[in-house]
């Protein structure tokens, strides 16, 4: 039988995201936020093309990509509900990292692979977060997907897209448990 981390699983069975809006100061400083990052970037990654990257939201910039996202979302005729949603995280915003998906050529590796390591690595990041006793969540929304939105913000190029906004902070409160899979009505066993 292997050695059993029962730390480590208990930590992966019982893990809750916490919610962005609850999150508040103090947030990682570099230092602190840099062994997080790395241990995001152990994610697996098929033929080593890290098709992903990071950008670090501090408050300053928070500001200046709510106004983006306004602007967009008003551009886009969205409803005034959506464009403050939008808004909201980067209002509410102390530290985020943003994943960015790069996509990259490769004969062996399917795009939608490049794809499963960026969302891989969001996760990753948000369990590093946790463990290290940080309170953090993945969120998207429209900003993340539209592609204007993605440009002005953040400089990203066409084989670029947002993957996921991790914030990270000091939480306020712990969230209850939520509703969890019931195991066997998801999983199949096969024997033969």
């Amino acid at each position: 039988m292997p050695e059993l981390n029962s730390e480590a699983l208990n930590f992966l069975q019982t893990r809750r995201s916490r919610p962005a809006k609850t999150l508040t100061l103090p947030v990682p400083d570099r230092d602190a936020l840099q062994p997080l990052l790395i241990a995001a970037a152990r994610t697996p990654d098929h033929g080593k093309l890290e098709p992903w990257r990071f950008i670090v939201i501090e408050k300053p910039a928070m500001a200046r990509l709510a106004a983006i996202a306004e602007s967009r979302g008003t551009a886009l005729g969205l409803e005034p509900e959506q464009v403050a949603k939008g808004r909201g995280q980067f209002d509410q915003g102390n530290l985020a990292v943003v994943v960015i998906e790069v996509q990259k050529p490769s004969e062996k590796v399917p795009a939608l692979e490049q794809t499963y390591s960026a969302g891989a690595v969001c996760l990753a990041l948000v369990n590093a977060a946790l463990a290290a006793g940080w309170g953090a969540n993945w969120l998207s929304g429209w900003p993340s997907h539209d592609r204007g939105f993605m440009s002005e913000a953040f400089d990203l190029a066409d084989h670029e897209r947002i993957a996921g906004l991790i914030h990270i902070g000091t939480e306020t409160s712990v969230p209850p448990d939520r509703p969890r899979p019931d195991i066997d009505q998801i999983t199949t066993w096969m024997s033969k």
